[in-house]
């Protein structure tokens, strides 16, 4: 009797879905990727609304080499065909979404990827294997689960009357709608912003509100805090054009006889004083959530932040069912608000990562490794060549680490592992690991500031101060804490010189070594 059991079931052709198929079928393993809709990426039928993508297709880099300029093209998928680079899609810095539709399309039909559409997932249980059942009644078993669906249900905040306001998901975005209105929005995000944006010309009065401070994506280095191209109602509020943002809670959303609404809301900078403000209109602008009511009791994952995504090893599996795996914006629990895992230019490398760990877990296929000699010169060669090409690195800063491991005369040079990842491949006997990252708390340095004090370039032994993106290697050692290595900021991310750069870094892996030989 044939085993029909899959090896990988994947729950979503979005591009995180894609990305995994696109891996496991080169790989050659028995897998099958279930989608809601009748194509790909159905998310981005809809969203974001106003169809305008903040994901940067930069296509004139002045470079030519494929691996440097997917530092600067955020939408293109992984793969070895230079035709299904998202550049080739649109010529626009902010592209349209409805290009992504069609590029996401042309991936899957390329790459001959095992879909089946229409397949909404109901149900998921783990009788043995987990077996899935669709909205047809259809049954799928696999050794494997892998949830790539993304963040399908909206976040709704605990106001009362909430559930009178529109969604962003469901407002109008002709702004003709909202002639001559007063209207709130909930949310101080990007959606909330864009919304914003949209409706400067025709609105009367826009509020933007939330009860933390606003954040700017070119102070944090987080890509969801706002962005500078969704912003432009901050100019209007400073300049005192009646729109305006509010520090504070709300409280209660009241929908009048007529229609209006009645908004209850508690002001952050005035010691919690509270006001009724009438409005038009009110958009919920809250985020999404992962909807986790699919899965059965025996194999329902732990959720983390407000329940919001699940919970996750290292390893992108979850911390309580194993072989439950996640791909995608849903591992942004990884790096919540601090790195790029949540977005399509950062999750494509946790994706290829992941796949590697499947393959060494289940496969025994050996994690891809270079070896080199153990000599402080070849190790310190060999770094500051990743660190001057890489794109992994640079995108998941903090979050995927080069390793190497010495072992007598020879070292294993092993690229983009989870930083935190325990055991195989890299052991328990000590290692290096390599990153890129931002200087300690860099967030908090308005970059504009020309009082701040800076770090010379030219300064290695302060590089460790360094605000901006550099590179940090580390020596571990198990029972010991690790010891860190900083190489000096560069403006063009160029770290080639040998006085500034490769020698500090040579001097610091001689040091390492001969520590361990000391014992």
């Amino acid at each position: 009797m044939p085993d029909n059991t899959l090896d990988y079931l994947v729950i979503g052709a979005g591009p995180a879905g894609l990305q995994l198929g696109y891996f496991l079928h080169r790989a050659g393993r028995k897998y099958l990727i279930l989608e809601a809709g009748p194509e790909p990426g159905q998310f981005f039928h809809t969203f974001p609304r106003h169809r305008t993508l903040i994901s940067i297709n930069k296509k004139h880099t002045g470079w030519d080499d494929p691996e440097l300029n997917l530092r600067m093209d955020w939408n293109s998928l992984l793969s070895d065909d230079p035709g299904l680079l998202f550049t080739r899609y649109s010529d626009r810095y902010f592209p349209h979404a409805d290009d992504m539709v069609r590029y996401l399309a042309d991936f899957a039909r390329a790459c001959d990827l095992r879909i089946d559409y229409d397949s909404r997932v109901v149900r998921v249980d783990r009788p043995g294997p987990f077996r899935v059942t669709d909205e047809r009644g259809r049954t799928y078993e696999a050794r494997r689960l892998v949830v790539a669906a993304g963040v399908t249900r909206p976040n709704i905040p605990d106001i009362p009357g909430i559930e009178t306001a529109d969604t962003y998901g469901t407002a109008s975005t002709d702004p003709a709608d909202y002639l001559n209105q007063r209207v709130l929005i909930i949310g101080k995000g990007n959606s909330g912003f864009e919304t914003a944006d949209n409706l400067i010309e025709t609105a009367a009065v826009i509020h933007v509100s939330g009860p933390s401070s606003l954040r700017m994506a070119w102070r944090t280095h987080y890509v969801g805090h706002l962005r500078a191209v969704n912003n432009g109602l901050l100019d209007t509020y400073q300049l005192k054009s009646q729109n305006a943002l509010l520090d504070g809670d709300v409280k209660r959303v009241e929908r009048q006889a007529d229609g209006t609404y009645l908004v209850t809301v508690a002001f952050a900078r005035v010691n919690e004083v509270t006001k009724d403000i009438p409005y038009d209109r009110v958009i919920l602008c809250t985020g999404f959530r992962f909807d986790a009511s699919i899965f059965g009791d025996a194999c329902r994952p732990d959720l983390v932040i407000r329940d919001r995504f699940p919970a996750l090893t290292p390893a992108y599996e979850s911390v309580n069912v194993p072989g439950l795996y996640f791909a995608g914006t849903l591992t942004q629990s990884r790096d919540f608000r601090r790195g790029t895992s949540g977005f399509i230019h950062g999750f494509r490398y946790g994706v290829r990562a992941l796949h590697r760990i499947l393959e060494s877990r289940h496969h025994d296929v050996p994690w891809p490794s270079r070896e080199l000699p153990a000599d402080p010169a070849a190790l310190a060669a060999a770094v500051i060549e990743r660190v001057n090409r890489t794109s992994a690195l640079w995108q998941q800063f903090g979050l995927l680490a080069d390793g190497i491991v010495v072992d007598g005369g020879t070292a294993r040079y092993l690229e983009e592992l989870p930083h935190d990842l325990e055991g195989p491949p890299i052991g328990d006997r000590g290692h290096f690991s390599i990153t890129l990252e931002y200087g300690p708390e860099h967030d908090k340095i308005d970059p504009f500031d020309i009082e701040v004090g800076r770090i010379s370039q030219s300064d290695s032994a302060r590089a460790h101060e360094g605000h901006y993106l550099h590179p940090v290697v580390r020596h571990h050692r198990p029972g010991e804490p690790a010891v860190a290595h900083h190489i000096t900021e560069n403006l063009e991310n160029e770290w080639n010189s040998q006085e500034i750069h490769v020698e500090p870094l040579r001097d610091f892996f001689a040091r390492r070594i001969a520590a361990v030989s000391a014992g």
